[in-house]
């Protein structure tokens, strides 16, 4: 998943250097869901480890 969000993000970075600003900005906002989401399914496994170690 996090190679997903790089991938997006060196797609809008491309975008902006060549104008496209519509492109770009799209590009970004996938990155920035997809990361976001990202965090979230770390922050669960992370938790969840926790709680099976414990045991």
């Amino acid at each position: 998943m996090l190679r997903w969000t790089l991938t997006f993000l060196v797609i809008a970075l491309i975008a902006a250097i060549f104008g496209f600003t519509g492109i770009a900005a799209g590009a970004a906002s996938i990155a920035k869901i997809i990361f976001y989401i990202f965090l979230v399914f770390f922050v669960i496994s992370l938790i969840a480890g926790a709680f099976r170690r414990s045991d």
